[in-house]
């Protein structure tokens, strides 16, 4: 048996995402001017007994957590981007925050709805004038912080060159095991490069939930509002606690969608993405009698797929054909060709 190793040259790098410094630049001033007005919301709310301004004060508080730990991500994503450890990269950092983040929506959602249920049944007397007043402001707050991911997530995108790196595996025979002539297995390396511009900041879910928290938060603020406006001038107290609970609802939607979506990526759940119908195309277009034996297509990044896909065929081709096909599609930026010959039938009696 011969192994051959790859030469220096050929060292695979395991930085599949693409950093988004804008992003991360955009969510540590968000932070900043959160935590500031958390905590005069918090006060506030406490001080004029408006339970609709305190939810959203400590709604705001888990928003601010949720932002630390999304600005966490990316610093520790882009301290350890070439770190060998991380097999596949450091990105599924990211994803952990955004998961992190859903699983605090719902526990705030949960103490909102539980105090808002109590203030319901014994309601004190609110500050309006004061009250709406931080509730304004707060949300003035939560629209500029909303304005500066929002656009981090629709310019923070990479130009330039990304490099595909692929492994062929051909086994002559049948691959992996002893036949008549010896045990060999060939081992071809390439190099594949896709150039263009890639739009990857929709797909980032660390900042996808650093906005979704901002977006939740102006929500309430604006539920707050119309509670507060609402019991000043037509005496609606109710209406305060209730708009708390409606928040609350909404928070969850919300957060058991980004729980689900951030959670499916985590488990590297089986995808429904283009990209795997695209490499069943590919292979079907090759002209030869190829059965895919498996195919396992996983993200490794915003918009950037690891491929690993094993194949039966008889046909006289070799992997990096089916390596150099696949490459017209440069998110798959990390791929496994394994060929198998098909087992021969028993001699005939």
């Amino acid at each position: 048996m011969s192994i051959t190793h790859a030469a220096p040259h050929c060292t695979q790098s395991h930085t599949f995402a693409s950093a988004n410094p804008l992003a991360e630049r955009s969510t540590r001033k968000a932070v900043i001017l959160t935590v500031l007005m958390m905590m005069v919301e918090i006060v506030g709310g406490w001080t004029l007994n408006s339970m609709a301004l305190l939810a959203d004060g400590w709604h705001m508080s888990s928003h601010a957590l949720a932002l630390g730990l999304a600005l966490f991500a990316y610093r520790f994503a882009r301290q350890h981007a070439g770190d060998v450890r991380f097999t596949f990269g450091t990105w599924k950092v990211e994803v952990l925050g955004g998961y992190t983040s859903a699983i605090l929506l719902l526990g705030v959602a949960g103490l909102m709805a539980f105090q808002s249920v109590e203030r319901l049944f014994t309601p004190k007397p609110i500050q309006y004038q004061e009250a709406t007043f931080i509730a304004v402001i707060g949300l003035l707050v939560n629209l500029i912080c909303a304005w500066w991911l929002r656009d981090s997530h629709g310019h923070g995108h990479a130009h330039g060159h990304h490099h595909g790196h692929t492994h062929a595996h051909a086994g002559h025979g049948h691959a992996h095991t002893h036949d008549s002539h010896g045990h060999g297995h060939g081992h071809g390396h390439g190099h594949g490069h896709g150039h263009g511009h890639h739009h990857d900041a929709h797909s980032d879910l660390n900042l996808r939930a650093a906005y979704l928290h901002v977006v939740a938060d102006a929500a309430t603020s604006v539920l707050a509002i119309v509670a507060l406006v609402a019991g000043m001038h037509w005496g609606v107290t109710w209406l305060d606690p209730i708009m708390g609970i409606v928040g609350a609802v909404l928070v969850t939607v919300w957060a058991w969608g980004l729980l689900r979506s951030t959670g499916s990526v985590l488990l590297d759940a089986e995808m429904d993405a283009p990209v795997v119908a695209e490499v069943k195309q590919v292979i079907a277009a090759l002209g030869h009698a190829i059965d895919i034996a498996d195919l396992h297509v996983w993200r490794v990044g915003s918009e950037r797929y690891a491929c690993v896909v094993s194949l039966v065929t008889a046909a006289d081709i070799d992997a990096d054909l089916v390596r150099e096909a696949l490459q017209i599609h440069e998110e798959l930026v990390h791929v496994t060709v394994e060929l198998q010959r098909p087992p021969a039938l028993p001699a005939a009696a």
